[in-house]
């Protein structure tokens, strides 16, 4: 049985006032039935995870150096994620992707060192709409996941999250249907389970664009859909934590 799991992915936003609200409101709701994930900026991760501490909430960044350790101004380390009390990273963000130009390899090796580091790897495949239109969604996300199967080799998906992010459906408002999007997830596990139907099974596949309190029981109702990366919901506690309580 797969438990599913609600990641909040802040982006570039927060303030230290904001942040302790939005810490302090999401410690206070009642459990829910999803584990839940917040993946502050760098720069906040230290305060939120001390906020964090003795708490079920867990505490993931948004990236991951692709090296130990050296002259990479400007990256943070799988170990350095480590000592912040970081679980998971957010790895192949589509805004990663298309604004600062991660190629597939280079998402594999990042998604390498978050494993190798002990982080948990949130990869994250989506197409663009205008592959969407083309019909080729699912040729397209096959390829950005067999890179990283490649490059790791599949015992590396044993404890790694994939989040599927259709890139015309991330901050737009739009939302793929529930029956899209489980197409999707479906296509993604099968992908996995020509390689190792054990892995396949028990991995959590996220479905991440858009989300909102709104729509969020009807897509995690599909039987792929394990949860959600959420972006501007995970903002607000109310709807982060009401999109968590949607699992139910």
């Amino acid at each position: 049985m797969r438990t599913s799991l609600i990641a909040g992915n802040w982006k570039m936003n927060g303030s230290l006032q904001s942040v302790n609200e939005l810490i302090e409101g999401i410690r206070a709701a009642d459990a829910v039935g999803a584990e839940l994930v917040v993946c502050p900026p760098a720069v906040f991760l230290f305060k939120v995870g001390g906020m964090l501490d003795g708490s079920a909430v867990g505490l993931g960044a948004q990236n991951v150096c692709n090296h130990e350790a050296g002259a990479y101004t400007g990256e943070v380390s799988a170990a350095m994620l480590r000592e912040a009390g970081c679980r998971y990273a957010i790895v192949g963000h589509s805004e990663r992707r298309s604004l600062y130009g991660e190629t597939d390899q280079l998402v594999a090796e990042r998604f390498a060192m978050a494993v190798s580091g002990g982080i948990r790897p949130i990869l994250c495949l989506g197409e663009t709409l205008e592959q969407r239109e083309q019909g080729v969604t699912e040729q397209v996300v096959a390829a950005q996941l067999d890179a990283v199967v490649d490059h790791c080799g599949i015992e590396a998906f044993a404890e790694a999250v994939i989040a599927y992010e259709p890139v015309w459906a991330i901050g737009t408002g739009k939302v793929a249907t529930p029956e899209q999007a489980q197409a999707v997830h479906a296509c993604i596990r099968a992908l996995l389970e020509g390689r190792d139907a054990q892995v396949a099974a028990g991995i959590r596949i996220l479905y991440g664009g858009s989300m909102n309190p709104g729509n969020a029981a009807e897509l995690l109702a599909q039987a792929d859909i394990d949860g959600g990366l959420i972006g501007g919901a995970s903002l607000k506690a109310p709807d982060f934590l009401a999109i968590a309580q949607a699992v139910d």
